[in-house]
């Protein structure tokens, strides 16, 4: 059964929403678990390895994102909190929840915009974090959103603002019912006519009246 071309546009663009929902939880996940790697590392660095000069002549804390200078804990730290804080608001975004204060507080991330400043901020969370050294799960998760983030740049430049409507379940449903024929009992189908029509040919049936017996 082939479905109409706006069937496959709606399907395609909620499918890119699913991925881009999946790789901001994954950046989400991954965050924590590198500042949870970074503070382990600190820890170890001022417990004993501070003291050591082989150690304070690097320029990262070892096995860690913290830069070895004044305030790098505390700028590492804060990029992750950030990081984390951003994907949240932008997996908020994607859900559509709630409307009323993304359209008012950040009318980007609202209905009235498109996905591509959507994109170009997942775009810059997969950059700062691809810009250091990490892990195999944070790595793949930041450049799976980064790639992702240059799609939906891409489509925001294809479908501009009207992305959201044409992707949102209760328009599209509300489309489907606009394509339906409405239900009207008084229309003429062949079934009723063919009724009809026997009716007429039969003619009116003459009741015989009752004949009352008496006694």
């Amino acid at each position: 059964m082939m479905l109409p071309a706006k069937a496959y546009v709606f399907i395609s663009l909620n499918a890119v929403r699913a991925l881009s929902i999946i790789a901001l939880l994954l950046v989400f996940s991954s965050s924590i678990l590198v500042m949870v790697d970074d503070v382990e590392a600190v820890n170890v660095f001022v417990s004993g390895g501070s003291n050591s000069n082989s150690t304070s002549n690097y320029d990262y804390i070892n096995n860690s994102t913290i830069p070895n200078q004044p305030a790098g804990v505390f700028w590492a730290v804060l990029n992750r909190l950030l990081i984390i804080a951003q994907t949240v608001v932008l997996i908020l975004s994607e859900l559509g929840w709630p409307a009323t204060f993304f359209d008012h507080y950040f009318p980007v991330l609202g209905s009235d915009f498109g996905v591509g400043a959507l994109g170009l901020m997942q775009c810059l969370i997969g950059a700062s974090v691809l810009s250091h050294f990490v892990k195999v799960f944070p790595l793949v998760s930041a450049f799976f959103l980064f790639s992702i983030g240059c799609l939906n740049i891409l489509i925001g430049l294809v479908f501009r603002e009207r992305v959201k409507t044409t992707r949102s379940i209760l328009s599209f449903r509300d489309r489907v019912e606009d394509v339906l024929p409405p239900l009207d009992r008084n229309i003429e189908t062949p079934i009723s006519k063919y009724m009809m029509n026997r009716d007429v040919e039969k003619g009116p049936s003459i009741k015989e009246p009752e004949v009352a017996h008496t006694s």
